[in-house]
């Protein structure tokens, strides 16, 4: 029985009573029973049964009365209505209005035995869909979003907006960013969430095979087609689809691609039957699209059906306000996983972590403090436990400048020049690493006369 809770049964007539005990008693279920509707409401909230039994006519409150009230605080309970000489309208109006199922009197006892069985058996698939779906959206839903920076803050509002429709959304952003974990959001809190979610690593797949793992192929298509092969598309159907790296696709297959979000319709390879799907797809690329349409290695047309609504992940880089949120997150997760009783990151570490320019985003901070819990020997996780390339760039930044002079000028220069090299001349990291805004490193780069080539000697 579903969390051994007992089947409540309601009815006027005590011979009904007897027999409905008598019955559940041999099947190992529990009951409790109740004469009038009051007293069957008092035992509903006492109890709180996943199955009851409702006898339609009843003093004071009916079998329908007492079923709406029962479903307004609870409506996932299967209520069966007893009715004495039902007629078509009663047992309609008895569906109509949430009924599991209604039963005839004289009762027939192996008709309430098999739809007792029935009830288990469906509410039980019910609970292990709902645990699952709890245990997927733990995995894959919002909760995995962590920060509060004004980039993240505008990721989760244009999920919880977009997820409720079947767009077409392009996510972008650097690697190690996240943007699977967007992908992941916007299924499982959508309305397809109990449907096939299907991912297809784009850049993974050679260009001689991508076309058949889509959309399938027939037996005999081609050489090494002994089966028949079903598409990631056709998998997905009534689900969703991510296509991640999408902007690896070869432009043969962008072009089957674009056939599908338009008319949501392919054919295997070497099929002639044509296969409708109802998919919700999503996309996501660390490529500048853009740029690849210019250059002619990405279709105009599939890019604009692709981009209908755009999430960008910002770089940890310009977020760095959620480092310290998700360091502490990533350490309690790996602690916990390795046993070890650290609990807190000392404030050095963390000031070293925010300083440092993460070209691998997340994914590299996931990294580092996953390795920083390996080797920490406390309870506190210090600088000394951070991977030695981080400490490295922390040393650069802290070595004297060997000034010649108190000259703010020359001193401006040199750590213009500094933080630029450090970087590689990526001036986006080098304005978070200097703290100032990429505007004010513009004019400070043309007020020093600083050129890249000088400064990467």
């Amino acid at each position: 029985m579903i969390d051994s809770k007992p089947i409540l049964v309601v009815d006027d007539e005590q011979l009904i009573l007897d027999l409905m005990k008598d019955l559940l008693k041999y099947k190992n279920i529990g009951v409790v029973v109740a004469n009038n509707g009051k007293e069957g409401f008092i035992c509903f909230k006492k109890y709180r049964p996943n199955i009851i039994f409702i006898d339609l006519k009843m003093p004071k409150m009916n079998g329908i009365e007492l079923m709406e009230k029962i479903l307004a605080e609870d409506p996932t309970v299967s209520v069966i209505i007893f009715t004495g000489g039902a007629t078509v309208d009663t047992a309609v109006e008895a569906m109509r209005k949430g009924a599991f199922d209604y039963i005839s009197k004289p009762i027939d006892v192996n008709e309430i035995s098999l739809l007792v069985d029935k009830i288990v058996k469906s509410q039980t698939l019910l609970t292990e869909k709902n645990l699952l779906q709890d245990q997927l959206d733990e995995l894959f839903g919002f909760r995995n979003f962590i920060g509060v920076s004004r980039q993240i803050r505008k990721v989760y509002e244009q999920i919880k907006q977009v997820s409720q429709t079947d767009s077409t959304v392009l996510i972008t952003g650097d690697s190690g960013t996240g943007k699977e974990l967007v992908a992941n959001a916007l299924h499982y809190s959508s309305k397809r969430k109990g449907k096939p979610y299907i991912k297809v690593n784009c850049a993974a797949l050679p260009e001689t095979i991508i076309e058949s793992e889509l959309f399938g192929h027939e037996k005999g298509s081609f050489t090494s087609a002994v089966t028949r092969r079903i598409g990631r598309f056709e998998l997905a159907n009534t689900g969703t689809i991510f296509l991640d790296e999408i902007g690896d696709i070869p432009i043969s297959t962008q072009v089957k691609l674009l056939r599908v979000l338009e008319s949501r319709e392919f054919e295997r390879i070497g099929g002639n039957e044509t296969i409708k799907v109802d998919i919700r797809l999503i996309t996501a690329t660390n490529k500048d699209l853009e740029k690849a349409v210019k250059d002619g290695k990405f279709r105009e047309d599939l890019y604009y059906r692709l981009n209908v609504i755009n999430i960008k992940m910002a770089s940890l880089a310009e977020r760095k306000e959620d480092i310290p949120i998700l360091a502490q997150h990533f350490l309690e997760k790996y602690a916990t996983e390795m046993n070890k009783p650290i609990t807190k990151i000392s404030k050095k570490a963390l000031k070293i972590l925010k300083s440092y320019h993460w070209p691998g985003n997340v994914r590299e901070l996931v990294n580092a403090i996953e390795r920083a819990v390996v080797f920490c020997k406390g309870q506190m996780l210090t600088e000394k436990d951070l991977p030695p390339t981080i400490m490295a760039h922390a040393f650069g930044l802290s070595v004297s400048l060997n000034l010649p002079s108190y000259s703010l000028s020359l001193a401006e220069k040199t750590l213009l020049q500094k933080a630029l090299k450090v970087t590689n001349w990526n001036l986006k990291r080098s304005a978070n690493l200097l703290e100032i805004s990429r505007g004010t490193l513009y004019s400070k780069i043309e007020k020093q006369n600083i050129n890249k080539k000088q400064s990467l000697l």
